[in-house]
């Protein structure tokens, strides 16, 4: 059953104030979205229910995720580890074995997607080929711009740690003032005329800095996909939303300067701005991983949600059809956005990765997920291990008090004297005074146990030794080509990830990236063009390459193209040792040389075994082989000037 909200809730009683407040706005198409208006309520309404049902399905996972959240922080809160009551210290660890396997995972996927270019587009026609090979570059220089690296790796983090992670990719417009130098002097009034005396640096006008796409994650625990649909198919869904938390400061700002067609903005600072949705046994997790904000932040929680509707049904318009819309609810109760999405790839601008999806399921299990218990019971096995060493270094005594001082022997301090009372002076018997009780580590398996739940995680997560890059203790030498098949089974296994990530997430993103590019990219640019990519658009397009840099316009990028899929393999993943076999027959039999590229044969060994950059290194100043007639070269021979090699 859905949340409902308390009418007696603090954010009721502070939105009931709103009737006296009003502000003049010019909403869009002509509608009254003011609070209070029967068309505000009605979206508001809309919103919520869809957003509260999404919330309860997806709230189920939660309680999982902060277990995996806490044996990934590996931190023991000191109030674990202290009986206040008794003062004594109880050890507990965290084992780091699924902090291991998850940087694996996510070593992998940084060298199978972090390539450059992460994306590469391909012109369909003859006449779009030069606009993808643009394409493809523009997205880099975005790439870097805006650390594209960094937003995916949180996506493949947070799908292998929860099952789930998301990106949505936004158009970013920055904005500012450049520094020029203007021209300083006086004015002759003889000659009336500006005497020019030097220059300095002054502030130009407020201008577009730079423009691209920037790609913004997700928080697992304030996703709000349609619980109709799969992980992988969030496309096929009514709607797809998200809870962010920011301040009213920030949407006071955007609506100042028209940024995402804010409105309503003002009416934020007359109620707290909150989502109940968002809190759970009155504590809130999102991007800042904090249980509260401090009173002066002025916090705002906004749900921001596409949705497919019917526009006349939501009293937004007479079309009968199905639309994609833009809605933003502030707090639950104030509406500061509503608009058709207009995006020209038709899709909702999110993606998920889900790899260890189901076909059917919202919330499928994650990778950690599936071995947390594993890594539970290992916490328990060494922690209970370090409990009872220290029963065993914390000696216990049975001891007469009648015969034995007992403030000596409670002394903590070595080198103690244990003084005997004063009846049993000159009577012996000090060995009857005091007895060790028998101890038995009952916990010495445990270490063992251990190792082996670490190597059933490896083999269920497929984050074997080899892929770690450690080697297990054998009897025997272990051969090169053992250790080469051990790591070729495993790299298959995180190759099948990395393909599903790929079909999942990747290549939907880059049609939007590449779609955000032709819709709204305004200014020209320039990227970089060396080595043998300059070549290339030289020879094969005839481009002009001026100082290693080439002009990039909106016009060129208006183009037709497809997205080469990554084969989610890495660098050094095949058996290089073939390759230089293969490599040496080409280049001693002529016949196979002629046939196949040796020097594209090369370069393919040389990036196998890890080398960058390696278009540097290629002869510039050699000149192009000329083929002379048969004659000529008879001739030339005849006279000593060649001979056969």
């Amino acid at each position: 059953m859905p949340a409902i909200i308390d009418p007696n809730s603090s954010n009721s009683q502070q939105m009931e104030g709103l009737g006296s407040v009003e502000y003049e706005y010019d909403y869009p198409s002509g509608l009254d979205l003011s609070p209070g208006s029967d068309t505000h309520k009605n979206i508001v309404s809309r919103v919520m229910t869809r957003a509260r049902e999404s919330r309860r399905i997806m709230s189920r996972r939660h309680e999982e995720w902060r277990g995996i959240d806490r044996n990934l922080r590996m931190y023991v809160p000191p109030e674990m580890l202290d009986d206040s009551s008794s003062g004594v210290y109880s050890p507990k660890i965290i084992m780091p074995h699924m902090y291991a396997t998850l940087e694996t995972l996510l070593t992998y996927m940084n060298a199978a997607f972090l390539q450059d270019p992460i994306i590469k587009y391909e012109g369909v026609g003859p006449e779009d080929q030069l606009g993808g090979e643009l394409m493809t570059h523009l997205n880099q220089k975005h790439s870097h711009k805006f650390g594209h690296g960094l937003a995916l790796h949180t996506m493949w983090r947070d799908s292998f740690a929860y099952g789930v992670g998301a990106i949505t990719p936004v158009w970013e417009r920055e904005m500012g003032y450049k520094t020029i130098m203007e021209e300083v002097g006086y004015l002759n009034w003889v000659s009336r005329q500006f005497l020019k005396t030097g220059e300095q640096r002054a502030r130009g006008e407020w201008e577009l800095l730079y423009e691209g796409n920037k790609l913004v994650n997700i928080d697992p625990y304030r996703l709000l996909p349609d619980p109709n649909t799969s992980a992988h198919e969030i496309q096929e869904g009514e709607f797809f939303g998200f809870i962010d938390r920011g301040n009213t400061y920030e949407y006071l700002k955007r609506e100042r300067n028209n940024n995402d067609h804010i409105f309503n903005a003002k009416y934020l600072k007359h109620f707290k701005p909150t989502s109940s949705i968002d809190v759970e046994d009155g504590k809130t997790r999102g991007r800042h991983d904090r249980d509260e904000y401090i009173s002066t932040n002025n916090p705002c929680d906004v749900i921001w949600m596409y949705c497919e509707i019917i526009p006349s049904e939501w009293g937004l318009g007479s079309s009968q059809y199905p639309e994609k819309w833009f809605f933003g609810v502030a707090g639950d109760q104030v509406l500061i956005t509503a608009m058709p999405l207009g995006m020209h790839h038709n899709m909702f601008p999110a993606v998920v990765a889900a790899p260890d999806y189901d076909g059917y399921s919202l919330d499928p299990p994650s990778r950690l997920g599936l071995v947390q218990d594993v890594q539970t019971v290992m916490n328990f096995l060494y922690s209970s291990h370090l409990q009872n060493i220290m029963k065993v270094i914390n000696d216990m005594f049975v001891v007469d008090p009648s015969l034995v001082n007992i403030e000596d022997l409670s002394d903590p301090k070595p080198g103690k004297l244990i003084r005997m009372r004063r009846k049993a002076w000159g009577r012996g018997g000090v060995k009857d005074a005091v007895s060790q009780l028998d101890v038995r580590d009952v916990t010495q398996n445990h270490v063992a146990d251990t190792t082996f739940l670490d190597n059933l995680m490896k083999q269920s997560s497929g984050a074997s030794d080899p892929v770690q890059g450690n080697i297990g203790r054998r009897t025997s030498r272990i051969s090169a080509s053992e250790i080469q098949g051990a790591r070729g089974s495993s790299l298959s296994r995180l190759e099948k990830t990395a393909r599903t990530i790929s079909m999942q997430a990747m290549q939907p993103l880059g049609r939007m990236l590449a779609s955000n590019i032709q819709q709204f990219m305004e200014q020209e640019t320039f990227v970089k063009a060396t080595g043998e990519w300059a070549q290339v658009l030289q020879d094969k397009y005839s481009a002009q390459v001026e100082s290693d840099r080439i002009s990039i316009s909106p016009r060129q990028m208006i183009v037709d193209y497809d997205i080469t899929p990554h084969d989610g393999t890495i660098p050094g993943s095949e058996d290089v040792g073939t390759w230089v076999q293969l490599f040496q027959i080409m280049s001693q039999n002529p016949e196979v040389g002629q046939n196949f590229n040796v020097v594209k044969t090369f370069q393919h060994i040389a990036h196998q075994m890890g080398a960058k950059n390696l278009e540097k290194f290629v002869r510039q100043d050699s000149e192009p082989i000329q083929v002379q007639p048969d004659e000529d070269v008879q001739e030339q021979v005849q006279r000593g000037n060649l001979v056969a090699v």
